[in-house]
């Protein structure tokens, strides 16, 4: 399939896991993908991967809850290509607190990122994608749809996205501009490295988050991805798609 051949994506969080695997995917259907990550070292594997397999890339370093770099990075990206056509938000941190303990500036950093961070891409895109008929792909996560143990502040940032984008997707929908939600579960994307656990923190009610199939790597997933954002899926706007191996069947 060459559903993206010579459309322009602008991928967040592409420097590692579900955002890395949605550039590939992109990239391999002809997409000339925009690599946006603050991990240099991720985002120019990346950007050697694509190239590597005969694809199109730009790497370019943001800090996602900068406005100024945000503002930057989509300049930049329609300055390179010309155009934008669908917009990939996959940059996201992951934390674990007990809600009794969390520090303020921590549950703000995962609000920061998660949500504002997607919100100002979302806001920066929209008048390129109007432009193109585009879409958006935001992800947001089976956090935002049931409960995860000492995940208040994930799950708070994931349900805003849920909503935010359902928002969008009214918004714009005469406009031309599509906006749906992924709702990974179970996804080995890299999130979960070098978790700092809480001392309170019951493992026994993990199960909650994990698939009967066992946990998959971003190409589980980037194929839905891509399929959101592709031309496949012009009915399809304000959905939250899940892809978490029967978790919460």
């Amino acid at each position: 399939m060459q559903r993206f051949d010579n459309k322009v994506v602008l991928v967040t969080g592409a420097g590692s896991g579900i955002g890395q695997g949605s550039a590939l995917r992109i990239a391999a259907e002809g997409g000339h993908v925009f690599c946006v990550d603050l991990d240099q070292a991720g985002l120019e594997t990346t950007v050697a991967m694509i190239r590597e397999a005969g694809g199109e890339a730009t790497g370019h370093s943001c800090d996602v809850s900068d406005e100024q770099q945000v503002k930057d990075c989509v300049s930049a990206c329609v300055a390179h290509y010309g155009s934008l056509y669908a917009l990939v938000n996959m940059a996201g941190i992951l934390r674990f607190d007990d809600t009794r303990e969390i520090e303020l500036d921590k549950w703000q950093k995962v609000l920061d990122v998660n949500l504002t961070g997607a919100m100002l891409f979302c806001r920066e895109a929209l008048p390129h994608l109007i432009e193109t008929g585009g879409s958006i792909v935001n992800a947001a996560s089976t956090a935002a749809l049931a409960g995860l143990p000492c995940g208040a502040a994930y799950s708070a940032s994931k349900g805003a996205v849920l909503a935010m984008t359902r928002s969008i997707a009214i918004d714009f929908a005469k406009q031309g501009v599509r906006a749906n939600c992924v709702c990974p579960g179970d996804i080995n994307s890299g999130m979960t490295n070098d978790i700092e656990w809480p001392p309170t923190m019951d493992f026994e009610l993990m199960p909650r988050i994990v698939s009967l199939s066992g946990a998959k790597g971003p190409e589980a997933i980037s194929g839905v991805i891509a399929m959101l954002a592709s031309e496949d899926a012009i009915h399809m706007t304000g959905e939250d798609v899940r892809v978490d191996g029967g978790t919460l069947a």
